[in-house]
């Protein structure tokens, strides 16, 4: 368990952070911003839990510790320095998981016979933000791993979960019934 007994450290004042492990890199090193953009996307899905209850609740639920537990991976270096033990890294169950979500999710919704346009409900509006900052930190994620090797499992996951976003935004919007589809040219 982690104990926090101080909140502020003075080691970013210069615009630095530290990696798992100690290695200290710029704020705004790739890595620091790949795992910064989680972090954002699970204040959203806090955000969105206000608006939804039961099943999606608790699937939102596990879904904010799984994002800890990708940004703890993120914070990690595939190449730990010696003494630093097995690094916290998301696993192939996990996005398996989002997957069997996403379809028994998905088999309760409309047809799509169009794009959809974030918003709906409260609910939806919400899921289809966390759903973009998802898809950003896909983006981000997907950057890095050209230069720095990137758990492949990690991008799985966060793929997956912008689906996942996706299907409940649908399912907080009566099930597709309150979607707001797309209208393509209709302001022409």
């Amino acid at each position: 368990m982690v104990k926090l007994t101080r909140i502020y450290t003075g080691g970013g004042d210069r615009g630095q952070t530290s990696l798992t492990g100690g290695a200290r890199v710029a704020k705004h090193d790739p890595r620091v911003a790949a795992y910064g953009t989680v972090d954002e996307a699970n204040a959203v899905i806090g955000v969105a839990r206000l608006h939804v209850e039961g099943e999606a609740d608790a699937i939102l639920a596990r879904v904010q510790h799984d994002l800890f537990d990708l940004g703890a991976d993120l914070s990690t270096r595939a190449d730990p320095a010696p003494g630093e033990g097995s690094a916290l890294r998301i696993v192939e169950g996990q996005a398996r998981r989002l997957e069997a979500e996403i379809d028994a999710v998905n088999a309760g919704l409309a047809d799509l016979t169009s794009f959809v346009l974030p918003g709906g409900s409260p609910a939806g509006a919400h899921l289809h933000l966390a759903r973009t900052v998802v898809r950003r930190a896909e983006r981000e994620m997907t950057e890095l791993a050209e230069n720095e090797p990137v758990n492949p499992h990690a991008i799985t996951y966060v793929n997956r979960l912008s689906d996942l976003l996706f299907v409940l935004a649908r399912q907080a919007n009566g099930g597709g019934a309150a979607d707001v589809l797309w209208r393509p040219g209709d302001n022409r």
